[in-house]
């Protein structure tokens, strides 16, 4: 079975429009800038605290970009970022490591580590640890979706005490994202085999040869990566949208970034009872007002803000 060397062509998400960054505004400036989260050049994020009374949810933003380029930078002067200061939510946008230098397993980890870290800073930060929630495009959507359900990655024995934190998060949202990143899985749902569009790789999960990937290490991982089949009952809720249209897919853009991404996991949070909201306006349920408005109106609800 083969699998595609897509993450090369990802297409950022902001070019959609979804959460384009407004040139001509600069936006309030974070808190803190380039903290360190994590041993790694890349492990940095920026915070933005909002002015609240009592502890403070926190919305975590997640860049796209294939797990090959992109930056927190990307969301600096964003309506998400001001609607959620002006409410009293605090921010956060966060870097991680490329594929060219971590497998993604160990890439989706270091987003854990953001939240856990987070988590960790919450009474020098005025943070609620019970209330932090992200979302992002592409890669970013496919890493909060992750995020949402994997399991705890808390590690109360750790040496590190921000290892001991928990990774959960209370909400999700999905930009034009994937469902699954063991994409042996990838055929069954998109109709296409991934080698119509992209050269053979399992380096992507620091495998050398196809026959690793079917090694039961190489399950593990696989496993360890897929969205979809790690969807249990209690999983938070989780916002999806996608921009494109649906159909037979006809460039590697469209076959990353199909509907049928969003239709799978919605899917599967049916038939596990996990909560949903979907939009795909080019498939005829378009969201109430943009994207932006009904993604943080779906934050604010699970984020407890009035």
């Amino acid at each position: 079975m083969r699998v595609g060397r897509w993450l090369l062509c990802f297409i950022l998400i902001g070019a959609t429009g979804v959460y384009a960054q407004d040139a001509k505004r600069k936006g309030t400036p974070p808190t803190l800038e380039n903290v360190a989260y994590g041993p790694y050049e890349r492990n940095v994020l920026d915070f933005w605290r909002a002015e609240s009374d009592a502890p403070a949810p926190v919305l975590i933003f997640i860049h796209g970009g294939g797990f090959a380029s992109g930056n927190k930078r990307r969301v600096r002067g964003n309506v998400v970022v001001e609607t959620c200061l002006e409410k009293g939510v605090s921010f956060a946008a966060i870097n991680y490591r490329f594929k060219n230098t971590a497998p993604i397993q160990d890439i989706l980890r270091d987003a854990a580590r953001a939240v856990q870290f987070i988590r960790y800073n919450a009474e020098a930060w005025h943070v609620d640890p019970k209330r932090i929630a992200s979302y992002g495009g592409s890669a970013g959507a496919g890493t909060s979706m992750w995020l949402a359900f994997h399991d705890d990655l808390a590690d109360p024995d750790s040496e590190d005490p921000v290892l001991r934190q928990s990774s959960r998060i209370v909400a999700a949202g999905s930009l034009n994202g994937q469902f699954s990143y063991d994409f042996f899985q990838w055929e069954s749902v998109l109709g296409l085999p991934a080698e119509n569009f992209y050269s053979r790789n399992v380096s992507f999960y620091g495998l050398a040869t196809f026959d690793e990937a079917e090694t039961e290490k190489g399950k593990q991982i696989r496993a360890d990566v897929d969205m979809r089949g790690l969807i249990t009952k209690d999983d938070p809720p989780v916002f999806l949208f996608c921009s494109q249209r649906g159909g037979v897919p006809q460039n590697r853009g469209h076959y990353v970034h199909h509907p049928k991404h969003s239709i799978a996991i919605k899917e599967r949070c049916e038939e596990a009872g996990v909560e949903v909201e979907m939009y795909l306006p080019k498939m005829g349920s378009p969201p109430p007002g943009s994207a932006n408005q009904a993604m943080l109106a779906f934050f604010f609800k699970h984020l407890k803000v009035e």
